[in-house]
């Protein structure tokens, strides 16, 4: 056998990549993932600072809101559809045709939005739209993030597959730090000129944001591992059936240690924070322009603790890297709402950098952990409909429970034990999980893969 070029390493099918193929997928799948997750956040930003306001106003203040942060858990209830959908096709014509797609469906949504008029001006049909609009949003996401890791993942080489699959990881802190930062600089001319015209201009950039996104994915290559199961033919038929009938139990386990990520994440990314943050009736009442500016500081202590994690875990393994994660996102946790509430802007910074460091380490091994947990020919559909279940549990309505938990009893403890509670479960779900990092990833092992990770169990 001839010697691979310098800088050369093996895909899990065996095909020589060489460091310019690598790149191109690393870097594809970052910018990919960063544009959707900068158009999805960008919306719970809104519903947390102005939405109650322009769509929701009849209901009154309170309900308004609890309306507005109900449409963010909304698009959750439809990741499930969008993660069959993505799973199906995912496994059967590739990963990257899926991707391409989900990423077209996310901009488009977010566009609309930005142009939506609101009840002023045309009623009920204001917040109907918003709603479906929120659905076709929540559709996208749901397929988009098991293509994003499996093209990262299946390109890596074996040794190397924590800190490629931290790379479309990456891109949620930096697609936060990117709509907390465009929203930032739109708020700056005053509170009024943000509920006015402000908020939309957000949205209307998505549209750049697509074109560079679409370009960029078209011109990397399908992922190894699909494209030599389609070789041989050895495709999935019903992907999902297959799923369900020998890995339910998996499923479950697997989404519950992405649960106790989300619920806990999404006090920023679900815009909570911002709202409790700003509220001028509330306990804290700063101005938007600096939370903000303290959410996009705390993007960059995710981004960098998603990162190195998923560095970590190629040492140390996924699972302990997953069991320091739930300790430090444990005491992050219990830091956060006593420093936000002192109502000092870098205090609030640092118990969100605290906080996304544990969420770092709890999400930056995530995507090798599940390409490392299901057989070749369901892995779209195993890892995307974890994921989706997740998020449902974890954090689809997270910041709607932490609002009717602060109304109902006046303090943010019950919340801070809410997401305590929710970190635990993530850490009894990691302990379920065999470590299987660097468990070969191609259709020649299937049988290999198809054994159960779960302790207690031997056959999925």
């Amino acid at each position: 056998m001839s010697t691979p070029p310098p800088g050369a390493g093996f895909t899990p099918t065996g095909t020589i990549a060489s460091s310019a193929d690598r790149r191109r997928v690393v870097f594809a799948t970052v910018v990919g993932t960063t544009v959707e997750w900068y158009d999805f956040f960008i919306y719970a930003f809104a519903a947390g600072l102005v939405f109650a306001e322009l769509f929701f106003a009849p209901a009154g203040e309170g309900f308004a809101q609890i309306l507005s942060f109900i449409t963010v858990g909304i698009s959750f209830l439809f990741r499930p559809l969008g993660a069959f959908l993505a799973g199906h096709f995912g496994d059967k014509y590739g990963r990257k045709v899926v991707l391409m797609w989900t990423l077209i469906l996310m901009g488009a949504a977010t566009t609309l939005v930005g142009l939506l008029p609101t009840y002023a001006a045309i009623g009920i049909a204001a917040p109907i739209l918003l709603i479906l609009l929120r659905v076709l949003q929540g559709i996208s996401a749901g397929g988009e993030w098991g293509g994003a890791v499996l093209m990262a993942v299946e390109h890596a080489p074996k040794a190397r597959r924590g800190i490629f699959g931290a790379s479309p990881q990456v891109g949620v802190p930096i697609g936060l730090l990117l709509a907390s930062a465009v929203m930032a600089l739109v708020a700056l001319p005053g509170d009024e000129w943000f509920k006015e015209w402000g908020w939309r201009i957000p949205f209307l950039l998505s549209v750049v944001l697509i074109l560079v996104g679409y370009y960029v994915r078209r011109r990397v290559e399908e992922s190894p591992v699909f494209a030599e199961l389609a070789e041989r033919k050895e495709k999935a038929q019903m992907p999902i059936v297959q799923l369900f009938k020998k890995h339910t139990l998996l499923v479950i386990i697997a989404a519950l240690v992405f649960a106790g990520n989300n619920a806990v994440g999404y006090m920023t990314t679900g815009g909570y924070i911002q709202r409790y943050a700003t509220d001028p009736e509330g306990p804290v009442a700063l101005p938007t322009a600096p939370v903000l500016w303290a959410v996009t500081g705390s993007a960059v202590t995710w981004l960098i603790a998603t990162f190195v994690a998923g560095w970590i875990s190629d040492r140390i393994g996924r699972r302990t890297t997953y069991i320091i994660g739930w300790i430090l996102q444990l005491a992050g946790v219990f830091l956060l709402f006593p420093l936000v509430n002192t109502a000092n802007v870098g205090l609030l910074f640092l118990g969100l950098a605290v906080l996304t460091i544990g969420l770092g380490f709890t999400y930056g091994p995530q995507a090798a952990l599940y390409s490392e947990l299901f057989p070749a020919s369901i892995r779209f559909s195993g890892v995307s409909i974890s994921y989706a279940i997740g998020a449902i549990v974890g954090g689809a309505f997270a910041p709607t429970i932490a609002q009717a938990l602060v109304q109902a009893t006046g303090s943010t403890v019950s919340v801070t034990w809410y997401l305590a509670g929710m970190t635990i479960v993530g850490l009894i779900a990691t302990l379920l999980l065999r470590d299987r990092s660097g468990i070969p990833l191609g259709p020649d092992h299937e049988a290999e893969q198809a054994k159960s990770p779960i302790y207690g169990l031997a056959k999925a």
